[in-house]
Protein backbone atom coordinates (compact mmCIF):
# COMPACT_ATOMS: atom_id res chain seq x y z
CA UNK A 1 0.00 0.00 0.00
CA UNK A 2 1.13 3.52 -0.67
CA UNK A 3 0.81 5.69 2.43
CA UNK A 4 1.41 9.42 2.79
CA UNK A 5 3.12 10.18 6.10
CA UNK A 6 4.14 13.64 7.27
CA UNK A 7 7.35 13.03 9.24
CA UNK A 8 9.28 15.84 10.91
CA UNK A 9 7.55 18.38 8.70
CA UNK A 10 8.25 16.61 5.41
CA UNK A 11 5.72 14.61 3.43
CA UNK A 12 6.83 11.06 2.66
CA UNK A 13 5.15 8.63 0.28
CA UNK A 14 6.01 5.11 1.37
CA UNK A 15 5.05 1.69 0.07
CA UNK A 16 4.39 -0.71 2.93
CA UNK A 17 2.53 -3.93 3.54
CA UNK A 18 -0.63 -3.36 5.60
CA UNK A 19 0.91 -5.17 8.59
CA UNK A 20 4.02 -2.95 8.84
CA UNK A 21 4.22 -1.04 12.10
CA UNK A 22 4.86 2.68 12.18
CA UNK A 23 8.17 1.88 13.90
CA UNK A 24 9.33 -0.36 11.07
CA UNK A 25 8.16 2.15 8.44
CA UNK A 26 10.17 4.89 10.14
CA UNK A 27 13.30 2.79 10.63
CA UNK A 28 13.36 0.41 7.68
CA UNK A 29 11.53 2.27 4.93
CA UNK A 30 12.21 5.95 5.65
CA UNK A 31 15.61 5.39 7.31
CA UNK A 32 15.04 7.35 10.53
CA UNK A 33 16.79 5.02 12.96
CA UNK A 34 16.79 7.35 15.98
CA UNK A 35 13.52 5.81 17.12
CA UNK A 36 14.65 2.59 18.77
CA UNK A 37 13.18 -0.89 18.56
CA UNK A 38 13.26 -2.34 22.05
CA UNK A 39 10.65 -4.83 23.16
CA UNK A 40 8.35 -4.58 20.10
CA UNK A 41 5.43 -5.08 22.54
CA UNK A 42 4.69 -1.55 23.79
CA UNK A 43 6.33 -2.16 27.15
CA UNK A 44 9.63 -0.26 27.08
CA UNK A 45 8.88 3.08 25.38
CA UNK A 46 12.06 3.06 23.27
CA UNK A 47 9.93 3.65 20.16
CA UNK A 48 8.01 6.68 21.50
CA UNK A 49 7.12 9.23 18.82
CA UNK A 50 4.58 12.05 18.66
CA UNK A 51 1.59 11.68 16.35
CA UNK A 52 -0.51 14.82 15.99
CA UNK A 53 1.09 16.10 19.19
CA UNK A 54 0.41 13.00 21.29
CA UNK A 55 3.01 10.45 22.32
CA UNK A 56 2.54 6.87 21.20
CA UNK A 57 4.55 3.67 21.02
CA UNK A 58 5.32 3.32 17.30
CA UNK A 59 5.62 -0.46 17.64
CA UNK A 60 1.96 -0.74 18.64
CA UNK A 61 0.37 0.93 15.61
CA UNK A 62 0.35 0.26 11.90
CA UNK A 63 1.84 2.73 9.44
CA UNK A 64 -1.30 2.65 7.28
CA UNK A 65 -3.29 4.03 10.21
CA UNK A 66 -1.37 7.31 10.06
CA UNK A 67 -2.16 8.52 6.55
CA UNK A 68 -1.69 12.29 6.65
CA UNK A 69 -0.88 12.44 10.36
CA UNK A 70 1.88 14.72 11.66
CA UNK A 71 4.61 12.46 13.05
CA UNK A 72 7.60 13.74 15.00
CA UNK A 73 10.55 11.49 15.71
CA UNK A 74 13.65 12.19 17.77
CA UNK A 75 15.32 13.50 14.61
CA UNK A 76 12.67 16.23 14.40
CA UNK A 77 12.52 17.12 18.10
CA UNK A 78 13.75 20.59 19.04
CA UNK A 79 13.04 21.02 22.74
CA UNK A 80 14.83 22.47 25.81
CA UNK A 81 14.61 19.09 27.53
CA UNK A 82 17.36 17.84 25.22
CA UNK A 83 19.87 20.28 26.74
CA UNK A 84 18.58 19.47 30.23
CA UNK A 85 19.23 15.76 29.62
CA UNK A 86 22.84 16.61 28.78
CA UNK A 87 23.26 18.91 31.77
CA UNK A 88 21.78 16.37 34.20
CA UNK A 89 23.50 13.31 32.71
CA UNK A 90 20.04 11.82 32.16
CA UNK A 91 21.30 9.00 29.98
CA UNK A 92 23.97 6.38 30.24
CA UNK A 93 24.07 3.77 27.51
CA UNK A 94 21.80 6.01 25.40
CA UNK A 95 19.54 3.30 24.02
CA UNK A 96 16.39 4.56 25.75
CA UNK A 97 17.28 8.25 25.36
CA UNK A 98 15.27 8.98 22.18
CA UNK A 99 12.09 7.52 23.69
CA UNK A 100 12.79 9.18 27.04
CA UNK A 101 13.22 12.57 25.34
CA UNK A 102 10.04 12.18 23.32
CA UNK A 103 8.10 11.25 26.46
CA UNK A 104 9.72 14.03 28.49
CA UNK A 105 8.74 16.64 25.89
CA UNK A 106 5.18 15.26 25.91
CA UNK A 107 5.08 15.18 29.71
CA UNK A 108 6.03 18.85 29.78
CA UNK A 109 3.53 19.79 27.06
CA UNK A 110 0.77 17.89 28.88
CA UNK A 111 1.55 19.69 32.14
CA UNK A 112 2.33 16.55 34.13
CA UNK A 113 5.20 18.11 36.06
CA UNK A 114 3.63 19.26 39.35
CA UNK A 115 5.85 17.00 41.45
CA UNK A 116 8.62 14.48 41.06
CA UNK A 117 6.08 11.72 41.71
CA UNK A 118 3.87 13.02 38.90
CA UNK A 119 6.83 13.18 36.51
CA UNK A 120 7.79 9.60 37.42
CA UNK A 121 4.21 8.41 36.88
CA UNK A 122 3.84 10.07 33.47
CA UNK A 123 7.30 8.88 32.38
CA UNK A 124 6.71 5.34 33.67
CA UNK A 125 6.06 3.94 30.19
CA UNK A 126 9.75 4.37 29.38
CA UNK A 127 12.24 1.87 30.72
CA UNK A 128 15.90 2.72 31.35
CA UNK A 129 18.14 -0.30 31.87
CA UNK A 130 20.86 1.91 33.36
CA UNK A 131 18.51 3.36 36.01
CA UNK A 132 19.13 7.02 35.17
CA UNK A 133 15.63 7.82 36.47
CA UNK A 134 16.66 10.42 39.11
CA UNK A 135 18.59 12.34 36.44
CA UNK A 136 15.68 12.13 33.99
CA UNK A 137 13.28 13.49 36.61
CA UNK A 138 15.74 16.28 37.44
CA UNK A 139 15.98 17.27 33.75
CA UNK A 140 12.20 17.38 33.35
CA UNK A 141 11.84 19.26 36.65
CA UNK A 142 14.35 21.89 35.50
CA UNK A 143 12.58 22.52 32.18
CA UNK A 144 9.26 22.70 34.04
CA UNK A 145 10.75 25.52 36.10
CA UNK A 146 10.79 23.60 39.36
CA UNK A 147 14.59 23.18 39.62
Amino acid sequence: MRVRLRVNGAERQVDVEPRVTLLDALREVIGLTGTKKGCDRGECGACTVHVNGRRIDACMTLAVMHEGDEITTIEGLDHPVQRAFLEHDAFQCGFCTPGQLMSAAACLAEGHTGSDAEIREWMSGNTCRCAAYPHIVAAVREVAGRA
